[in-house]
């Protein structure tokens, strides 16, 4: 199945536009929202990304969150000067240096979430929750199919 063509892939019909502008409008928002925390949306990221083990290096986080290294670092550095975040060497290959959330580091996370969590329930608010459920399985199809796909060659 082909479902675009030059006379119907325009920028409201693009799956990608569609994504990036809400994206775009979302990371906007939750700027704002966590704003009071004293975070942005990439330092909160961050933080919640290593409460819930999706990396623990600066290095995966990167990958993760898509930051190149250098300023996954300096956010990192940021978040530690604040006593957010610890490192500390892996036992088993000393060039390895773990990150965690500390004890206040949890705190400020779990308040970020809350917000977002707010965020999320406002914009989605006219939603029922059938369809809420249907765009999150859309979404979560779309992602395996890109990762069952590969990199396009076109």
């Amino acid at each position: 199945m082909h479902p675009f063509n030059e006379s119907n892939f325009i920028p409201d019909s693009s799956p990608g536009y569609l994504v990036r502008l809400i994206n775009q409008m979302s990371m906007a928002g939750l700027e704002r929202a966590l704003a009071g925390e004293g975070l942005n949306a990439s330092q909160w990221m961050a933080m919640v990304s290593l409460h819930f083990h999706f990396a623990d290096t600066c290095a995966e986080l990167a990958r993760q969150l898509a930051h190149d290294k250098g300023a996954m670092t300096r956010l990192i550095d940021a978040l530690e000067e604040r006593g957010w975040v610890e490192r500390t060497r892996a036992e088993d290959d000393r060039r390895i240096v773990r990150l965690a959330l500390t004890p206040e580091g949890y705190e400020v996370a779990m308040r970020g979430r809350r917000k977002v969590i707010e965020c999320w329930n406002h914009w989605l608010g006219d939603w029922n929750e059938s369809e809420v459920e249907a765009l999150l399985a859309m979404l979560r199809r779309l992602r395996t199919s890109m990762e069952k796909a590969g990199p396009c060659n076109a």
